[in-house]
């Protein structure tokens, strides 16, 4: 299998999803497993393209 390897500013080009840092690192998340860690990723980088195009949350208590 052949890589095309990318250097400095070559991963521009890609896009990444952030996993906060203290979800691997610190022992209360532990418990969780990487696939719920991947999926609390993935629905962050929705609520971030959601707040960008001005579309809010709206959480109602009692529900």
């Amino acid at each position: 299998m052949d890589f095309n390897y990318f250097y400095g500013r070559g991963a521009d080009q890609f896009a990444f999803y952030q996993i906060p840092k203290i979800l691997i690192t610190d022992e209360k998340f532990a418990g969780i497993t990487m696939e719920s860690k991947i999926l609390y990723s993935l629905m962050l980088d929705r609520a971030s393209l959601s707040a960008k195009n001005g579309w809010l949350l709206v959480c109602f208590s009692g529900l």
